[in-house]
Parts: structure tokens; C-alpha cells; sequence
């Protein structure tokens, strides 16, 4: 933790030096001001990667300077992440101590999106009127035409146990159809579901990780009331 003081006191000294508030700071990074002021008094636990990358970035500012790698303050440049295949839930301690892993890559900052997050599977996709967006996240984006279809979900339930568990984020493209095999977020009039899928073109088995929940078998009339909405792409593990 002491660490992250030191870190919240370079973010606070830059920011003031830019004559920036903490409001308008999270503003740029689609955070609000009282995230902000738990980054300064270092009291945010785990770090984020991406986080120290976009923050970088607004008071243009060397982010290995941020996380004390250096006394150099410098510039922010445009090469300059290096986090593990642009996961977002790296953090701080892992870089500092794993910074010389033949896995770290250096990524493009122009890949780097806020994306928004939102609080069920089914808001994410409009099936209900409380789809408000929670929060944004930093996500490593390679094709720039996926950003618009691209949003984060928070699962809950244990159905899809142990590769997806209760509180977890996915990453979810928008698209109508996948492969047989692949987790995808079914809509089923509008009740919206994250299952492995399995589609032969007259019967759709929905299958769970989960041994303790039978597959869903979707097959006639039903199937015209039953869509593929999202390709789950990726897993952000709940800390």
C-alpha cells in the first residue's frame, strides 16, 4: 500500500502542475471525481495497468514515472505499454515484479479504449430500461471498426462456474452468430444468457460450465424467439 502513496502523490503533483481538477482528471478518463481522490490517498488496493496507461497519457507524463520505475518524469510517448497482451485486469506489483517476462509486450496506445461497462447481462444489450452504464474500462482493442461493437459485462450467478464466476466481467462483441463451441450471449425474448453454444440449424443447445445446471435445449416454435447477440471474447477476472 505504500506504494500506491507514493504513486496517488505523483498523480496529484502532476495534475496540480497542469492546473487540473480532480474532476475534470476523471472526466478525461471517464472516471468520476471520488475515484480520482482514492488514487491520490492511495487507497485503491490493486493498480490497474491500462488505468496508469490512460492516466499517462491525459498529464502526458513517462508512465514508468507514475509507477516509480524512474525519477524522470518525461514525456508521455506513444509506445509505451507494456502490460501482458493487453489484459486489463494487470496490475502495478505484477509489471514491477514481472517486468522482464518474455511475455510483456509493447502496445500501441491508439489501441486503448475506454469501453462501458454495464451492471447485467440482459441491460447490455437493451432488454431492460436499467441499462445505465456503470462504469468504463481500458481495453487493448486491435481493429478499430470492433470498438462500437465491443462492451464489458458483470456476470452474475455461478452457472458458467469455474471459467466465469459470480461478479466477473466479459468482454462481448456484438455479432448475430459464432461458431458452435464458443460462449455467446443468447437472448431468449428478454431474458439474455451466457452459454457455450451449440446450433444445428433446428435445435440450439445452451450448455453451462457449471456440472450442476442441466443444458437448455431450444428447438420449434421457441427458436424464433431465441438470438445470438455477442460473441464473449474474453474474461475479467473479479478481484
Amino acid at each position: 500500500m505504500e506504494k500506491n502513496i507514493e504513486i496517488g502523490k505523483r498523480i496529484k503533483q502532476r495534475r496540480e502542475e497542469l492546473g487540473m481538477t480532480q474532476e475534470e482528471l476523471g472526466d478525461l478518463l471517464w472516471l468520476n471525481k471520488s475515484t480520482i481522490q482514492r488514487y491520490e490517498a492511495g487507497k485503491i488496493a490493486k493498480i490497474k495497468l491500462p488505468v496508469i496507461h490512460a492516466m499517462a497519457k491525459q498529464l502526458n507524463v513517462n508512465p514508468e514515472w507514475l509507477i516509480l520505475k524512474t525519477d524522470q518524469m518525461g514525456k508521455f510517448h506513444e509506445m509505451n505499454e507494456w502490460y501482458e497482451g493487453g489484459r486489463a485486469d494487470r496490475t502495478v506489483d505484477e509489471i514491477t515484479e514481472h517486468s522482464a517476462e518474455p511475455s510483456a509486450v509493447i502496445l500501441p496506445t491508439e489501441k486503448i479504449h475506454m469501453i462501458p461497462v454495464f451492471g447485467s447481462v440482459a441491460a447490455g444489450f437493451g432488454a431492460y430500461a436499467n441499462s445505465d452504464i456503470i462504469e468504463y474500462i481500458p481495453l487493448y482493442i486491435e481493429h478499430d471498426l470492433d470498438v462500437a461493437d465491443t462492451i464489458c459485462i458483470t456476470v452474475r450467478g455461478q452457472s458458467m462456474y469455474p471459467k466465469i464466476e459470480d461478479g466477473d466481467k466479459i468482454v462481448v462483441r456484438r455479432q448475430e452468430s459464432v461458431d458452435n463451441g464458443r460462449i455467446a450471449v443468447v437472448m431468449i425474448g428478454e431474458e439474455a444468457v451466457v452459454k457455450r453454444v451449440n446450433f444445428d440449424g433446428e435445435r440450439l443447445e445452451l450448455t453451462s460450465f457449471n456440472p450442476e445446471y442441466p443444458p437448455r435445449i431450444i428447438e420449434g416454435e421457441e427458436l424464433a424467439n431465441c438470438r445470438i447477440v455477442g460473441l464473449v471474447q474474453q474474461v475479467i477476472k473479479a478481484v
